[in-house]
């Protein structure tokens, strides 16, 4: 058995809110739509992974999603200009990634990272 695909999956009465911060802000496509189920992603090619930890790295908690993005500076950028909250950094860690945290509408911790070398 090979393991092909991670979805995450959060319920929501409010599927604008996910439209709104996972659509438009991280500009992921809408890949599935059933009206009262949404499944946001990308053509990109991804890993699969699923992470555990005690912490999330220099005295932070878990997050609850990492969100991988290509360019750190401008996904900082469009969520200050949003007025989401910054929860921590950004801030560039020893192990190599560049990364803040945000809650999602929902509640959820998210990492946003790109990895800059050590």
């Amino acid at each position: 058995m090979k393991v092909k695909r991670i979805v995450s999956n959060t319920a929501t009465s409010d599927l604008d809110k996910a439209k709104s911060f996972y659509g438009e802000l991280l500009g992921l496509d809408v890949l599935m739509d059933h009206g009262w189920f949404q499944t946001y992603g990308s053509d990109e090619r991804m890993t699969v992974q699923v992470s555990f930890g005690s912490e999330g790295g220099s005295g932070t908690p878990v997050p609850d999603l990492s969100i991988e993005v290509d360019d750190i500076e401008a996904a900082f950028a469009r969520f200050a200009e949003a007025n989401v909250p910054i929860e921590y950094g950004p801030v560039s860690e020893p192990w190599g990634v560049r990364r803040f945290y945000v809650r999602d509408p929902f509640g959820r911790l998210v990492n946003i990272l790109q990895h800059v070398g050590p």
